[in-house]
């Protein structure tokens, strides 16, 4: 079992940036790939971010590449989504995710837990 809790979101203009942050807790966390989806009001789960056990993979969706940097320490159990260039269609609720497979996946159904979400509103 893993617990994850997401913070950092908020409202921020458009072209601002936010950090948002997740804490693991449970079972040893470099079993993981880690991964970021959001979820905008009448929209279904998108993904976002992925990143390997060890933190030496990433990949992103078109989206947000190149505006946005995930990142994770070991030794915190911790994982990142640095944002930069906000714009309105990236307001979303943001999830954690924690994927008990050595394969970086952009399907949501190979993550095993999630968090509750933190929420991410532009303005324009």
């Amino acid at each position: 079992q893993v617990h994850l809790v997401e913070s950092g979101g908020g409202l921020v203009q458009d072209g601002g940036s936010l950090r948002l942050s997740c804490a693991a807790s449970g079972r040893t966390f470099t079993w993981y790939t880690m991964g970021w989806f959001r979820q905008a009001p009448g929209k279904e789960r998108e993904f976002v971010s992925a990143i390997s056990r060890t933190g030496g993979s990433t990949w992103y969706a078109d989206s947000v590449r190149g505006r946005f940097t995930i990142s994770r320490d070991n030794d915190k159990n911790m994982v990142y989504l640095r944002m930069n260039g906000l714009k309105s269609e990236d307001t979303a609720v943001y999830y954690c995710a924690a994927g008990d497979t050595p394969i970086m996946t952009r399907a949501s159904r190979e993550y095993n837990y999630w968090g509750q979400g933190t929420q991410v509103t532009v303005s324009s």
